[in-house]
């Protein structure tokens, strides 16, 4: 049933509710449906909103990466490490930097 939570946040995102939260709960919400595309444009826009949201940097990554944009994938886990680190955030560091050395090693294969 997440489709009428897609309905109810893209309904506040209508009516001008704007937010990093928000664009992040859409991102999450389309994530779980399978639709990266549409998941990967709200946490762009979550991380523009909130350049600090580490755990938003951490989902764009994901969302990236599902839809086969593998290179802004590792460079959305990147800018999320920084951040991550920057803000003390060990455990989301330590994810992002293996779901990047997974994308690298995808990347450099044959």
């Amino acid at each position: 049933m997440a489709v009428p939570i897609i309905q109810s946040l893209e309904k506040m995102l209508a009516n001008g509710k704007d937010s990093s939260l928000l664009r992040f709960s859409l991102g999450n919400e389309y994530l779980k449906q399978e639709d990266a595309v549409n998941a990967a444009m709200h946490l762009k826009q979550a991380v523009i909103l909130d350049p600090l949201y580490s755990a938003a940097w951490k989902a764009l990554g994901k969302a990236l990466e599902t839809a086969g944009e593998l290179q802004q994938a590792l460079q959305a886990y990147h800018q999320g490490i920084e951040v991550a680190e920057k803000k003390g955030d060990k455990q989301a560091a330590k994810e992002m930097a293996v779901f990047a050395k997974r994308i690298e090693k995808q990347i450099s294969l044959p």
